[in-house]
């Protein structure tokens, strides 16, 4: 499965679960780490749990596995390494201090609005 694919399957799996405000940035050109960088948050610490859950059930239903997850469920940011494509799910207030799009704002942004709801 390619990076994008790979990218599109965790952001719609993370609407699902009504992630908040899911941001990928495109990172090909800056770092050998991934190729993209998914950024989003939530509202509890319960739904950065489910939203991990849901995350890794959809890609093993999709043949692959997650690499590595870095954080408990009960944390405030969960790290899923996906190879290609970093997941980075925190509670609001978490997101908001690390300011991880602003650390990372010469990435180009991927337009999600046809894989999220509204």
């Amino acid at each position: 499965m390619e990076s994008l694919e790979l990218t599109k399957l965790a952001v719609e799996a993370a609407d699902d679960k009504h992630a908040n405000d899911i941001k990928v940035l495109d990172i090909q050109e800056m770092s050998i780490v991934a190729d993209y960088f998914v950024i989003m948050d939530a509202s509890s610490s319960r739904q950065v749990g489910a939203i991990v859950d849901t995350i890794e059930e959809k890609i093993e239903e999709n043949g692959l596995r997650v690499n590595h997850i870095e954080g408990k469920k009960d944390s405030s940011w969960i790290l899923m390494d996906l190879g290609d494509v970093i997941i980075h799910v925190f509670l609001n207030e978490e997101r908001e201090f690390y300011n991880l799009e602003k650390l990372w704002s010469d990435a180009k942004e991927v337009d999600v609005s046809n894989w999220v709801s509204e």
